[in-house]
């Protein structure tokens, strides 16, 4: 009997030294678990604040070289409510350091810019653009915000509301705009501005009712962009 009692004396301490040892293993396994974990933790919180205070920390929407840096850059780009109205416009441009020069086409479809004409506009006609040429030279006054010239040739298609008549009236525009290229990464970009456009006195006869072509028209544009090469 004093067998049996040692024997199960010494069972129940290797169960006690089994449950110990296992007791054990969780406390190290929790702390070396938590101890990584503040460890990756730290390194997070280290890293961000680092990269929050280093202004040369390149991400998608600001690169390390912002945009408006580049020293030459060729892009195309569109004024594209004109596809809503059925009609199209595409721009080629070249940018040297803070000048940039850009030609572009037009086809207003169905849009009527007799709306944006200033003053003299008249509410018995309708005006639109057929395919017209256009030239511009700006110039980076601060970052993206660009100022520019330009003169386009254009040639308008006049409706009379009342009789549907139709006829072409030729005007050489010129005017001021500005704008800013938002960028979305390094190539994307939307450029939303405002666009004066001035020309001299034209006019065209409907069978004894004459229309006079506004002397400036005042209009928002919203361009999208695709800057497909640039060196900097």
């Amino acid at each position: 009997m004093n067998k049996s009692i040692f024997t199960n004396r010494k069972s129940l301490q290797r169960e006690n030294q089994q449950v110990s040892c296992i007791l054990s293993f969780r406390n190290t396994l929790s702390r070396t678990i938590k101890q990584l974990f503040f460890i990756v933790a730290f390194s997070y919180l280290t890293t961000s604040l680092f990269a929050q205070a280093d202004t040369s920390v390149s991400t998608y929407l600001k690169p390390k070289l912002r945009n408006y840096e580049v020293k030459q850059a060729f892009e195309i780009e569109s004024l594209v409510p004109m596809f809503f109205t059925g009609g199209y416009h595409y721009a080629a441009c070249y940018r040297y350091h803070r000048f940039r020069v850009r030609a572009s086409v037009i086809n207003g479809g169905a849009y009527d810019a007799e709306s944006a004409g200033i003053r003299n506009s008249s509410s018995d006609y309708k005006r639109y653009y057929k395919t017209s040429p256009g030239f511009f030279v700006g110039y980076n006054i601060w970052k993206n915000l660009e100022m520019y010239t330009y003169l386009e040739l254009h040639t308008f298609e006049i409706e009379q509301k009342t009789s549907g008549l139709k006829k072409d009236i030729h005007s050489t525009d010129f005017g001021g705009g500005i704008s800013y290229q938002f960028f979305i990464g390094r190539h994307l970009y939307l450029q939303p501005g405002l666009h004066i456009y001035l020309r001299g006195n034209n006019s065209v006869d409907f069978n004894g009712s004459r229309y006079n072509i506004p002397n400036a028209d005042l209009a928002p544009v919203l361009r999208i962009g695709f800057r497909y090469w640039s060196k900097y």
